[in-house]
């Protein structure tokens, strides 16, 4: 549940990271830099990439509970 809540996070780690100009570029601080440069349809890209890549697994994570209770109610 971390990860995918640590994928979908964008203003604390755009504050914490990006120190070293295009050594140490992650997706929020790609996100940042694309709208300061007036591209919106790439920073929506991307977003919608991250926000995909959350929810996939978050469903993943929820099947495997699923799956495991089932497992462990058998008798």
């Amino acid at each position: 549940m971390g990860f995918s809540r640590a994928v979908g996070e964008y203003g604390s780690i755009v504050i914490i990271a990006g120190n070293i100009p295009f050594q140490d570029l992650i997706a929020p601080v790609l996100i940042f830099q694309r709208l300061e440069q007036f591209d919106y349809a790439g920073a929506a890209v991307i977003g919608t990439v991250m926000l995909l890549v959350s929810l996939a697994s978050l469903l993943i994570i929820n099947c495997l509970q699923s799956w495991g209770n089932r497992i462990n109610q058998r008798p």
